[in-house]
């Protein structure tokens, strides 16, 4: 039996109210489902009003007042604000896997004023509220996901076709105060958070929420060593020196303890040049195998620009003060001497498995976001391996 696809519509709401990690959290370790995709969408009037008349089905098991309600909502809420004309941010995720839709579905929950547990996303983050005759006062239903396997493949086809249009890296759709100067960074949350189904990627974004950032950006994305390579080439020249010293101290201690005398001072500067660059390259190339699952010389050079075998999520924030913010929270490369609170000081274990990265200037945001190509469409191209060309 072929592996479904389901997916999961993250409302302009609960990205509004950074809500977007915890969803993602309870997503991945409850499904135990494959993390396919992610993409950013800013729909039109077009892709809004088509989605909408699809989601009153006779082939939805829920009821139809829902439905209907469901369909309001979506026009009230996805589409353009009717003031400004600005678009609304929405997020998709895509998951893959055995009997995906109902997995994430049962995870979704469904909406009822009776529900008061939390088991489900929709019990702690959406709300049926409804006065003493049963008239609808507040609705809010944090996600949107199909009921069955038709509904999803229904839907998902919509959003593929309006993936290239409507979706990406989004532009225009955050309102900043007068003399407000906007700035865009880039996070990896890294392969280390996907060793195994569990809500690490999620608990890392509910961290970054805390600068008051918005996502404008999102991709499940497996670098390339070609990719690697590039990405962290600046570290190359900054091991190859920066190590000389310690790499020297260690290659005295051990010469010393196998050969029994003493090396002077003069001579462990001369084994630091000599071996400090072949410590940086081996260094380097622990690096790119990490991200990437290869070292470039596992490969040869005409697989380098092949998607690697590694698993992260790459996030393009915007805001005030964007890169700063994110690199507070972050903490610094070495997890054991970030501060208490930190991303790298909760998840971090080395100073390469350290949780996530973050641009350190606008700078080199522009020049990572250039390499990750953030707004690349494989949501759309997974769709269609699945069912064909659209």
């Amino acid at each position: 039996m072929p592996q479904q696809l389901a997916y999961v519509i993250i409302t302009p709401y609960s990205l509004y109210k950074s809500r977007t990690g915890g969803i993602l959290s309870r997503l991945i370790s409850r499904t135990g489902l494959d993390l396919a995709a992610m993409r950013m969408f800013a729909p039109g009037a077009e892709l809004v009003k088509e989605y909408a008349q699809t989601i009153v089905s006779a082939h939805d098991p829920q009821d139809r007042r829902i439905q209907e309600l469901l369909q309001q909502y979506v026009l009230k809420n996805f589409l353009p604000d009717p003031k400004t004309g600005r678009r609304r941010r929405v997020m998709v995720m895509l998951f893959r896997g055995d009997d995906a839709v109902r997995k994430v579905r049962s995870v979704v929950g469904n909406l009822s004023p009776e529900r008061r547990v939390g088991e489900t996303i929709r019990d702690t983050y959406g709300d049926l509220v409804t006065d003493d005759d049963g008239q609808i006062r507040y609705f809010e239903p944090a996600v949107l996901a199909a009921p069955n396997i038709e509904e999803a493949d229904a839907k998902l086809k919509l959003w593929a076709r309006y993936s290239d249009k409507d979706g990406g890296v989004l532009e225009n759709v955050i309102a900043f105060q007068p003399g407000e100067t906007s700035q865009r960074t880039l996070v990896l949350i890294k392969p280390d958070n996907f060793r195994f189904a569990t809500g690490r990627p999620g608990n890392v974004i509910d961290f970054f929420s805390r600068t008051g950032l918005f996502i404008v950006g999102i991709k499940v994305h497996r670098m390339s060593v070609a990719q690697a390579v590039e990405f962290y080439g600046p570290v190359r020249e900054v091991l190859r020196t920066k190590l000389k010293d310690m790499v020297g101290a260690k290659a005295r201690a051990a010469l010393e303890k196998e050969f029994g005398f003493k090396i002077p001072a003069a001579e462990e500067k001369q084994l630091g040049d000599v071996l400090g660059i072949s410590f940086g390259d081996n260094q380097f190339d622990n690096i790119v195998r990490f991200m990437s699952g290869h070292a470039p010389s596992e490969l040869p050079e005409a697989d380098w620009k092949k998607p690697g075998t590694e698993k992260c999520i790459a996030l393009v924030y915007e805001g005030v003060n964007a890169v700063a913010k994110i690199r507070d929270v972050l903490g610094p490369t070495d997890p054991s001497k970030a501060p208490p609170g930190s991303i790298r000081r909760e998840f971090g274990s080395t100073i390469m498995v350290n949780a996530a990265h973050a641009s350190d200037s606008p700078e080199n945001a522009r020049r990572e976001m250039g390499i990750i190509n953030v707004g690349e469409d494989l949501f759309r191209s997974i769709i269609e391996e699945t069912y064909g060309k659209l």
